[in-house]
């Protein structure tokens, strides 16, 4: 007999789910009812293996976030409360944003939350509740736990920021994310310092400290590393179990190949497995469907150095990706035409590969707010080797269109009718084509001088590398080329990219900035960094005021890529050069500070709309059918599950740290 559960018609509605600054979304997974059963057992057991991580990113993001969470959802489903309070409501708001951020800091700005109900609110409730559901150390009473958590919650003074990247100030020690227990930036630079030096592999080298906590115990600096006999063995462990059951079914020996190399780096945690891992993932090309699993990008981390665990599984749109593969299939031509130094360009560009996919899980750091592209590995000497893999994520970037459609956003901060016009005409092409030129060719790009460390930027090197990628695309999709290869309609279509890429650096990102607060993530400083710029070294761009209201004006679109040029010429020569002081003085003086009384504006423009400014997702419910001999013969979908739902189910069926 078949074990059945028919999942209800469901009408997606993509403003169902809101609080705080953020609204839910949700991804309808396009074309999977096409895939082969093994095809959907393989995307079953892959997911898995994606959703069994969430507890480790909530310990790499704060030191408390795990037991946080675990006592907020004890009191949330158990105690005995009055729901019809404002201090109950915030408690709910509060442990969703929680649930949303991997812990108690913005998944963004990396502030950290402050709860809208007061301690002695939640004292009273966590004395309704059975202690035993608690997440109580050996020994310890109620009383204790509150005395440790308490502060971290509700004092702004203690561990105020996940990820701290103020010039000037030790940038571990002010930081509250959980990849350094007792050491300073000086140690933990000394100590990495240290270990490259002593490297033997110096031409393959490992991507030193991604995978560890580095400690100091009994006044030796030392890393604890993640395994599956190290740190967050438990977890480890059950996504290496779910990654096995997907080699049994894997479509063809190399990706077989690919998820063997992944278990054995989980159960040693050697770097060199990892980069073989990487090399092997690379070259596998045949598959429909793909996955990212493990301990990825550095941006979590102050010194960009470890890797928060993040998880995607996905299956190719093949449609989609006939645009992606005619970008790859030139990507010689573009290397070759660059306006950077020759010195710094490729002479060959090798195993460049992208694709157009829909995401079916996503896990870790790409859960709930994800990213629309990706490109990997990170590792300089392997994209210069062997080449990167890039994606674009089709059904995540059609949820996004959908929830923005018609909601009054850019009337309210586009400078004219026509401008209007020309980003509804060609604004989801070139989004969509400038995602695609970052991962499949920015990233890609360019290459480090010999004996150039690929940390040499620090903590300014996730900013210039998104500068770079950034700038990449903005660069070639005023090109000819683009039109001559199909990708554009015509050379009016670069101008809405270049609108909104200039309006979104100057003004309209600081909806995500708290006032009174610096920009702090990679990625928006990348913006400013390149409008700014642009706007103090050129005359192609300006900002006015009308009725009161500050606008972008671009005046000369072909005078803006040529500054687009100049800047990606230099921040290549940086990023070659592994010129620190360079970057430092760029990122300080144009991608930092925020314009205060622009910033209100902004803000108070943006109020009126009654928009959120953050984005996630809620996944699909994944639910295995099976024959009367235990043989999965289907995968069914289901979109119904409230956020609420899935939030505390994963808690449960998940939760192996706590």
């Amino acid at each position: 007999m078949k074990q059945v559960l028919v999942a209800p018609d469901f009408n997606f509605n993509y403003r169902d789910e809101r609080f705080a600054d953020l609204q839910l979304l949700r991804y309808q997974l396009t074309g999977f009812e096409k895939l082969a059963p093994n095809q959907k057992e393989l995307i079953y057991y892959l997911s898995r293996a994606t959703l069994y991580g969430r507890d480790i990113t909530f310990d790499q993001f704060g030191k408390y976030n795990l037991r946080i969470r675990k006592m907020m959802e004890v009191v949330f489903t158990d105690a005995n409360i009055n729901y019809d309070t404002d201090e109950f409501r915030a408690l709910e708001v509060y442990l969703k944003r929680i649930w949303f951020s991997n812990g108690i800091y913005h998944h963004y700005g990396c502030e950290k939350m402050m709860p809208g109900f007061s301690s002695d609110y939640l004292c009273e409730q966590l004395q309704k509740v059975d202690a035993c559901r608690l997440p109580l150390r050996e020994g310890e009473t109620l009383d204790e736990m509150c005395d440790e958590l308490f502060p971290v919650m509700f004092d702004p003074q203690v561990l105020p920021k996940r990820v701290n990247k103020a010039d000037g100030e030790d940038l571990i020690q002010t930081s509250a994310c959980h990849f350094y227990e007792g050491v300073t930036q000086a140690e933990a630079e000394a100590f990495y310092d240290d270990m490259k030096k002593n490297e033997p592999a110096k031409d393959t080298p490992p991507s030193f400290g991604l995978n560890s906590t580095l400690v100091k115990e009994n006044g030796e600096v030392k890393e604890l590393v993640w395994s599956a006999n190290g740190r967050y063995a438990n977890a480890i462990r059950h996504i290496v179990y779910w990654l096995r059951k997907a080699a049994e079914v894997a479509e063809n020996e190399q990706q077989r190949k690919v998820l063997v190399l992944l278990i054995s780096y989980y159960e040693s945690g050697d770097l060199q497995t990892f980069n073989q891992y990487c090399i092997e993932w690379l070259k596998e090309h045949d598959s429909a469907i793909d996955f990212i699993n493990g301990f990825i990008e550095v941006y979590g981390d102050p010194l960009g150095l470890k890797g928060s665990w993040e998880g995607l599984v996905e299956y190719i749109d093949e449609t989609a990706t006939e645009r992606t593969r005619t970008i790859s299939g030139n990507a010689q031509w573009f290397e070759d035409h660059s306006p950077v130094d020759p010195r710094f360009r490729k002479p060959v560009v090798k195993g460049v590969s992208a694709n157009v996919i829909c995401a079916a899980m996503l896990g870790g750091d790409e859960y709930p707010s994800t990213a629309i592209g990706i490109n990997l590995p990170n590792a300089d000497w392997i994209r210069a080797e062997y080449g990167s893999k890039s994606i674009t994520i089709s059904n995540i970037t059609d949820a996004y269109n959908k929830a923005a459609h018609g909601n009054g956003f850019r009337e309210e901060f586009v400078i004219d009718q026509k401008t209007l016009d020309l980003i509804g005409k060609y604004g989801d092409v070139c989004d969509d084509l400038h995602t695609d030129l970052h991962e499949c060719l920015g990233h890609g790009s360019g290459r480090l001088l010999p004996g150039v460390d690929p940390d040499a930027l620090k903590a300014y090197g996730n900013t210039i590398e998104e500068a770079r990628a950034d700038l990449f695309g903005l660069y070639y999709i005023a090109d000819l080329k683009l039109v001559e290869l199909g990708l554009t309609p015509d050379m009016e279509a670069f101008k809405s990219q270049y609108y909104t890429y200039m309006m979104n650096g100057l003004m309209t990102q600081l909806i995500r900035i708290t006032p009174g607060n610096q920009i702090e993530e990679a990625h928006m400083r990348n913006r400013a960094l390149i409008a700014h710029w642009c706007l103090e070294n050129g005359d192609a761009v300006r900002l006015f005021k009308r009725n009161g209201k500050t606008y972008v004006e671009v005046v000369d679109y072909y005078g803006l890529r040529q500054l687009f040029a100049r800047l990606l010429a230099e921040i290549q020569r940086i990023k070659s050069e592994g010129d620190f002081e360079a970057a430092r003085q760029l990122v300080e003086r144009y991608a930092v500070q925020v314009d205060a009384e622009l910033h209100q504006e902004v803000l108070e423009r943006y109020r009126r709309l009654d928009l959120a400014p953050y984005k996630g997702f809620i996944n699909p419910m994944m639910l295995p059918v099976y024959d009367q001999n235990g043989q999965m013969v289907d995968v069914q979908l289901y979109y119904g599950e409230s956020y609420a739902h899935q939030m505390l189910r994963y808690s449960t069926e998940y939760g192996t740290l706590i």
